[in-house]
């Protein structure tokens, strides 16, 4: 009798019913938008720190760098001496320096591991070659400073050629160089899971073998290979060394965070930083050991700074940011606004609704139906208007989270060191005294729809129709017999 009486009921109000299950669907709709939108935003935040952290790390331990001492510029010094007797000779030369922040005994290594909580630690060193190509004639040339404005500022694919450079002394000659630079990161070879190198996965060649602790050769990323017309088995000669490339690194997000990946003991080498690292990659035992782990090492390990990915989230600006605080914050309460608008809109049409039916539970009353017979009627017809409208807003949520993957519009990501190199020294930093880096990330926002919020949906859905049926219940419950013949006059 409920299901047939239920099935006429609806059938003689399509239009009510479309309309109360039209203003949930509305509002579960924007809830799931506004939740897949959000479950975006998080992937592409981790897209960005996974890109600065690598794979598995949950913080790096680093040292501030100290200010330079009174009388040093800071700048990368070159000499270069053109040959009076030839008309035009070209000159090259490297300058290697670390970057990012001061340099740590490899023994903090050990320490670090030590801590409780922490199930590995892997040192690396970052580095920043400043390669100046000079051309002369006749005359002695020198030039002192190389290019403050160039150094560091390398990102994947090499620096910019011919940036602002220092006036070189020439006598009797002239004089024409150009500056590019870019950024190298020593791997420590026996642990690959941690580290510079663990965001990206190599797409051509091989990684470095566990063995070739000291081997001259080297990873280079996609964009640097590409920029470079570099390939696997061909050489790369950084400051008079030649390091034979043995594989192409295509990071997970859209940025590599170094050009180019030598052993650890050559990029040591390369900067006079024997048994130095720059940065430690931490891995923690327990994702909620994270904080205790950071505490303990930043009491048991004086000088050092430790920076967890959820201070480097902080760190990060632009349009992402911006985008993801709208979502997780104005969204938020926008979809609350209006679901608590779409619930109260159901729960008066249906009041409406059986305000109208006066003469129909007057009479069924009258026939006999208890008051509790003709609620669950009502609850019933409101929980199917519910259902409906469930169904309509996961149609609509579903469509507008596919159009946003779909678009995938781009936002951008503005990295900010959080002092002395705490990124790891991704592109874009490092001369001494320089503490704060900064570069650019483009990321495509998706829309990921879970079961969790398709859940959600259904029983938002449940919760529209009980509390739209429990007002019109209400209403209906305190109709008298009376009422019904009232109505006929």
């Amino acid at each position: 009798m409920f299901g047939i009486y239920l099935k006429r009921e609806l059938g003689r109000r399509k239009k009510a019913a479309l309309v109360i299950a039209l203003g949930l669907a509305l509002g579960i709709a924007l809830v799931i938008t506004v939740n897949s939108v959000s479950a975006g935003m998080t992937q592409a935040q981790d897209k960005v720190l996974k890109s600065l952290y690598g794979l598995g790390t949950d913080m790096t331990v680093t040292k501030a760098r100290s200010a330079p001492t009174s009388g040093s510029s800071g700048r990368p010094n070159f000499q270069f001496d053109a040959n009076s007797n030839d008309s035009d000779d070209t000159q090259s030369s490297d300058r290697v320096m670390t970057q990012g922040g001061q340099a740590l005994a490899a023994g903090v290594i050990t320490k670090v591991a030590a801590q409780k909580g922490v199930a590995g630690a892997v040192g690396a060193l970052t580095l920043n070659v400043t390669k100046v190509d000079g051309s002369f004639t006749q005359g002695k040339a020198q030039s002192s400073g190389g290019s403050s404005g160039n150094s560091g500022q390398g990102g994947p694919g090499g620096g910019t050629s011919g940036g602002s450079t220092a006036a070189p002394q020439v006598q009797g000659g002239g004089a024409n160089f150009d500056v590019n630079s870019y950024s190298v990161a020593g791997v420590d070879v026996t642990d690959q899971t941690l580290g510079p190198l663990a965001g990206s996965k190599i797409t051509t060649g091989k990684s470095f073998p566990a063995a070739q602790t000291n081997a001259k050769v080297a990873v280079v990323s996609k964009s640097y290979a590409k920029e470079n017309s570099l390939k696997v088995g061909k050489t790369l000669k950084i400051s008079g060394t030649k390091y034979t490339v043995i594989g192409i690194a295509t990071p997970d997000s859209s940025e590599s965070t170094s050009d180019v990946y030598l052993p650890l003991k050559q990029a040591q080498t390369l900067a006079d930083a024997k048994n130095q690292v720059t940065t430690i990659y931490v891995k923690a035992t327990d994702s909620q050991q994270i904080d205790s782990v950071k505490a303990a090492i930043q009491k048991n390990i004086s000088g050092t700074t430790v920076t967890t990915s959820a201070d480097l989230a902080q760190t990060v600006s632009g349009s992402l940011s911006t985008a993801s605080n709208l979502a997780t914050s104005v969204g938020k309460w926008l979809s609350i606004a209006v679901l608590v608008a779409a619930f109260l809109v159901a729960a008066l049409l249906t009041s409406s609704a059986v305000s109208r039916r006066v003469r129909e539970f007057g009479t069924l009353k009258a026939l006999g139906w208890p008051s509790r017979r003709v609620t669950r009627q009502v609850v019933g017809e409101s929980i199917v208007n519910g259902l409906l409208g469930g169904a309509l807003g996961i149609g609509l949520g579903l469509a507008a989270a596919y159009t946003v993957t779909a678009i995938s519009p781009k936002l951008t990501a503005q990295l900010g060191s959080t002092g002395g190199g705490g990124m790891g020294g991704g592109p874009g930093g490092g001369g001494p005294g320089q503490q704060s880096t900064q570069s650019t990330m483009e990321i495509a926002l998706s829309a990921p729809v879970s079961m969790t919020t398709i859940a959600l949906a259904v029983g938002l859905a449940v919760t529209g129709g009980l509390i739209a049926g429990a007002m019109g219940g209400w209403r209906a419950s305190r109709m008298r017999p009376a009422d019904a013949l009232r109505s006929v006059s």
